[in-house]
Formats: structure tokens, sequence, C-alpha cells
């Protein structure tokens, strides 16, 4: 059984910090390329970051801002988030890159708000 549980997501204000992370069972994450993606509503889902073996990624909207890291020991892959603004407000996946499949969490809610 392959399973990706998200947590972290939260209300924040503009400018705020938020650590998302991404518990990993039945895979070892440092195998794999993992993937943070983001989905607001009426737009198609992005990557926002990505991490793999020499090598990190991220979309131009969050350089910078946001930073993607794994912690081995506990499989589990995190997300920290800072100086957030209202357009990061999505539900934020997991994802673990396997073929032919990938393997997806359910998604946790980030709200940026005043």
């Amino acid at each position: 059984q392959v399973q990706l549980v998200e947590s972290g997501g939260g209300l924040v204000q503009p400018g705020g910090s938020l650590r998302l992370s991404c518990a990993v069972s039945g895979r070892i994450v440092s195998m794999y390329r993992m993937g943070w993606y983001r989905q607001a509503p009426g737009k198609l889902r992005e990557l926002v970051a990505a991490i793999a073996s020499g090598f990190t990624n991220y979309a131009d909207s969050v350089k910078g801002r946001f930073t993607i890291s794994r912690d081995n020991a506990r499989n589990t892959v995190y997300l920290q988030m800072n100086s957030l603004k209202i357009e990061d407000t999505a539900i934020y996946y997991c994802k673990l890159g396997v073929e032919p499949s990938d393997y997806w969490g359910q998604g946790t809610q980030v709200t940026v708000s005043s």
C-alpha cells in the first residue's frame, strides 16, 4: 500500500508562513521524484516544487519564497512557504513520481487572506 498524507495547511495572512508536510508510506521518498502541486478553483493543477536526487525545481511564481526539502529518516517531504500571497491560495497536493503511474495525496487547503 502506498499512501501520501499531506498536512499543515490552514488560513494565514498575506506575508505569513506555513510549512506543509507529506508523510509517505509504502515507498522510500529518496528513491523517487517528489513534488508539490497546487490547484485553485477553476484552474489547472500546477507544479509548485519538485525534489529528486541531485536537484530541486520551483515554479517561477514561488522562487525565493518556497523551499522543498525531504527528511529521509522520517520519509517525509516538506514545503516551507514564506511571504505568502493571496494568489498562493489553493489545495496543495503531494505527488510521488513512479512510472507508469503516480501517487497523489488527498490535498491540504492553504488559504491566504486578510
